[in-house]
Formats: C-alpha cells, structure tokens, sequence
C-alpha cells in the first residue's frame, strides 16, 4: 500500500464507500419490505422477490452478512484514508482521515443510502438480493461462527432467536390497514372489506326488522283481507301467524303461493299446507355466525327473538348481505327517505330510524351500544319519555325533538355540532 499511488487509493476509498453505501442501503431496503407485498410478489414469480424473500427467512444470516461485509470495508476505507492523509499532512493527517471520513461516510454511505432504501424498499432490495446471495454463500462460514456466538449471547438474556416475528394482523390491525388503503383501494371495495371485519361486532337485533314493521299473514283475518295482502306485499317471504306474531305457524314463500293461485284452492288450510316451519334467531347472535347458520340451515329469514322466546324482529340473509355489500334493493334504499337534509345543514330524521344507519349514512357516531332506534335513544337519555318536545345533546350531536304520538317520538331535527 506504501508503493500505491495517492490516485489509486483514493480510487479504492471511493469504490469502499460505495460499498459501505451499498450495504446500508440494502440492510434498510430489506427490512422495509412489506412482506405482504413480497408474498404477492412471490407468488407472482418475481425474480428478485423470491431471492429477498428467501434471504429473510433467516433474518440472522441477512444481517451478519450484511454488516459483516459493511464493517469489513469501513475499516479498510478508515486505513487507506489515514495512509493518504498521513502522507498529505503527517501526523496531523489522523486527526483530519478521521474527521472527515466520519461525515463522508455518515452522509453518503449511511443517512443518504438508508433514507433512499426506506423511501423505495423494492427498488434497493430486489437488486441487492441478487449480490448478497452469493455473497452469503462465499462468506457462510465467517457468518455461522458470528451468529452462533451472537445466539448464544441473546440465548443467555433469555432471548430466542430462532422464534418467528408474528406477521398475522388482528381484526383491529387489518381494518387500519384498509382504512390507510386510500386510493389504491376503491371506495365500494374499501367498504365491502370493512363490513365483512366488522360482521362478527354486530348481532342480528342491530340489523333486524323490528316486530312493529314486520308484514305477514294474519290467519285470524277474514280470507279477502289476506288475499289483499298477499296481492299487495312486495316480500317473496312472510310469516304466518294466528292473531300475533309470537304464534307463527310458518314462512310462507310467495312461489308456493303462485301454485295454489293457479289451483284456484286459496284457503287458510291450502296456505298452512305450503307454509314452512319457522326458523328462530337469537337475539344476540353475531352476524358472521348467523350468516354461517343460514348456509347450514339453508335459510333466508328467520324470526329473532329473546330469552323468552318472544318475536323482536325479523332477520334475513339479504338485510347481513347489505352489511358488506350495501343496498341491495329499492325497497331498502327508500329506507335513507327517514333521513330528511336542511339547507341549514340538520337533518329532519324518523325516530324510528335505527342508529346504526344515521350513522352508516351521515357518517356519524351515535352511540350504538344501547338502544337500537333514535327513540330509544333519546329516551334512555332522558330517563323519562318527554310529555313535550325537548333538546338534548348527545356527544357531538345535538337533537331536537319535533313530533311525538302518545308514548312515541316520531321526528327529530339532529346536527353535528362538530363540523369536520
């Protein structure tokens, strides 16, 4: 190295912080992968993704290759910088290799090269990967001694390092995750996502028809009643009951009806003969096991009820459908005309409406884990049913009620008082 000209070294220092940089860079771009990406991309058969994708199943390898190669050439790049500065300025020529090679070395083959490497993981780990690969083949054995030692150290802290880092999201996890997706996720998808993670946080009473707006077959009614009823309804489905809801005999599906219409038999008996055997629902299932007992049951509607066994509401396969995928009809799209926008920018709103879609609707968050219904809300609020009309408000909501019947509030005027 004496014999070396000053040309020369310093061409040699320049190449070893290039690769100073090199493995910086490749260390950061590495662990900065997404590894759901590199999965994809895996299965996509990208070169480069399999090679960085097989080095980090031994992250221990990755890295003792990695700063074992970065350490190598920095302290031959501190010792050919202080032969060129001891033979530019003596002595003093140590103080000034040392001082300067640190910044060099901190801005080009460290701060720059990493903040790159974390900015475009792929673009500096796939190309990296084809270079430490052999690099870890030819260096394996220096590689195997440094880990071995480097295990047994972490082995004594109590430390395993041979157990896997959990990469499995949680449900809370990976609704963060489609959230942050933004535009690389359309909004319908985006939603149709966040409604399947959240099935198993609602129960069938938060999506049910409730027992006062359940249309069926009333069998204790004179027989032109019933045929007006069936002539008019617009629900393949009803239940048939016998005087209330709690003494349904059946389902009756409106295509057996058509067979008995065509017969020209329509009697309550031709009825009850087509009707089939009622499928109850407790009231506090999750959405996600009901639609799982739909499948097995082969069913699409069943009569939810309480611990007593009394009917609260009706629960179909459609209403958990709507929960992922929206709206599936006009009938329940109508539904938002409970929901009345001012030029003051209140909203005139049903108070029969259920919470759950105000909010799913206005993009509001009312409180949902009490009752199910704006009356009932404001009630439980109140403590009391109002004998006039009263203003309360409710978390960043302020509610006005204006139009009550006997025991019931029938309209309320809601606003946000906090405006995003």
């Amino acid at each position: 190295m004496e014999d070396a000209s000053i040309g020369f070294l310093l061409g040699v220092l320049c190449f070893l912080i290039f690769c100073s940089a090199f493995f910086s860079s490749s260390e950061t771009g590495m662990m900065s992968l997404n590894r759901y990406r590199l999965k994809h991309l895996v299965k996509q058969n990208h070169r480069g993704a399999r090679k960085a994708n097989k080095l980090l199943e031994r992250p221990d390898r990755l890295i003792g290759v990695i700063l074992i190669g970065n350490n190598f050439v920095n302290i031959l790049a501190s010792a050919i910088a202080t032969v060129i500065a001891v033979r530019l300025w003596g002595d003093a020529g140590i103080v000034i290799a040392t001082a300067a090679l640190t910044i060099i070395i901190l801005i080009f083959a460290e701060v720059s090269p990493k903040t790159m490497a974390a900015l475009y993981p792929e673009k500096i780990a796939f190309p990296a990967a084809y270079i430490l690969t052999p690099l870890l083949t030819l260096t394996y054995p220096l590689v195997w001694v440094v880990n071995g030692i480097t295990n047994s150290l972490l082995k004594i802290l109590g430390i395993n390092p041979d157990g896997n880092s959990d990469h499995n999201l949680s449900t809370e996890e990976l609704r963060t995750l489609v959230h942050e997706a933004g535009a690389l996720l359309p909004h319908r998808k985006q939603s149709m996502l966040l409604g399947v993670l959240e099935l198993n946080d609602v129960t069938v009473d938060d999506i049910m028809i409730t027992k006062n707006d359940i249309q069926g077959i009333d069998l204790d009614l004179e027989l032109n009643s019933i045929l007006d009823r069936l002539s008019t309804t617009n629900h393949t489905r009803l239940p048939v009951y016998n005087g209330d809801i709690n003494k349904v005999v059946g389902i009756l599906h409106m295509r057996n009806l058509a067979q008995i219409i065509q017969q020209g038999k329509v009697t309550k008996a031709s009825i009850l003969q087509v009707v089939h055997e009622p499928y109850f629902i407790p009231e506090s299932t999750p959405l996600q096991t009901q639609l799982l007992n739909f499948q097995k049951e082969n069913r699409r509607i069943g009569l939810v009820v309480d611990e007593y066994g009394d009917v609260l509401g009706i629960a179909t396969l459609e209403d958990i459908l709507e929960e992922i995928v929206g709206e599936l009809s006009a009938d329940h799209r109508e539904e938002n005309a409970d929901i009345h926008r001012q030029d003051d920018g209140s909203y005139f709103i049903e108070a029969s409406a259920f919470i759950r879609d105000i909010n799913k609707a206005l993009s509001w968050e009312l409180p949902t884990d009490g009752p199910k219904t704006l009356n009932g809300l404001i009630i439980e609020t109140l403590e009391s049913i109002p004998d006039a009309n009263v203003c309360l408000d409710i978390g960043d909501y302020r509610i006005e009620t204006l139009q009550m019947t006997d025991n019931l509030i029938t309209t309320a005027r809601l606003i946000a008082l906090k405006v995003d």
